[in-house]
This record gives C-alpha cells, sequence and structure tokens, in this order.
C-alpha cells in the first residue's frame, strides 16, 4: 500500500530533501570502481523512494491496456540497451539532471520542478522505468 500524500510531504521536509543529496553521492562514488557499477546504479534507481517516498508503479496497481500490471521488468528497454545508455549518455547526461534540479531545489517556484526531474532521475541514468 501506498503512503498517503500528506506522509510523503513529510518525509520530504524532515528526510527526504538532506537523504538524498547523500545518496547521489554515494551513488557517484559507487561509479568509479566498475565492479560496484552495478550498486551505484541501484542507489540511483532507488531516489524516487529516498525523496518523497513514492512507491514503484507496480504497487499502485495501475494496468495497462493488456491488463498486466504496469512497471514489470518486461516493460523495460534491454539490458544492453540500458549499458549502452548509461556508458555514452546516462552518466554525464544524470549529473548535469542533478545538478539542474538542485539548483530549481533552491526556490520555492522551481521546486515541483525540482521533485519532477529527481524522480525521473532513474530514467535519466539508466533508462530505468520506475
Amino acid at each position: 500500500m501506498a503512503p498517503n500524500r500528506l506522509l510523503r510531504a513529510a518525509w520530504f521536509l524532515l528526510v527526504g530533501w538532506w537523504l538524498t543529496p547523500v545518496v547521489l553521492f554515494v551513488a557517484w562514488l559507487l561509479h568509479l570502481p566498475v565492479v560496484t557499477i552495478p550498486l551505484g546504479v541501484k542507489l540511483v534507481n532507488q531516489v524516487p523512494r529516498v525523496l518523497t517516498l513514492k512507491p514503484p508503479i507496480e504497487v499502485h496497481g495501475l494496468r495497462d491496456p493488456d491488463g498486466r500490471p504496469a512497471g514489470r521488468s518486461g516493460d523495460q528497454y534491454p539490458l544492453l540497451v540500458r549499458a549502452v545508455w548509461f556508458i555514452f549518455v546516462g552518466s554525464w547526461l544524470s549529473l548535469v539532471w542533478v545538478l539542474v534540479a538542485s539548483v530549481l531545489a533552491i526556490s520555492i517556484v522551481g521546486l515541483p520542478v525540482s521533485l519532477w526531474l529527481l524522480n525521473r532521475l532513474p530514467f535519466v541514468l539508466s533508462l530505468y522505468r520506475y
């Protein structure tokens, strides 16, 4: 069951706003040695949950037009495509994405856009649909 909006807002105000940059810093440190890249990607994929307790799509009970639960692993891009994207685009684009989101988060007006950007970070990094 997904947390209600009030709980998610309280989490963001008390924990998510400061814990997310820590998680992202650790994730990018894990991207330095090749053997720990999967752990770093896994941490980045959890950013929506760390930021606002946003559950994965399948928790919401959403369904595709064919009746299958949305967000299953079959809906992801193939691993090879995701790996190539990560190496050539996602690794640097996700850093720019986070920097833009951080600058926008400084102002009240930019905060909603910042949250939107950070919730899409897993897709920008590795084409992972959260």
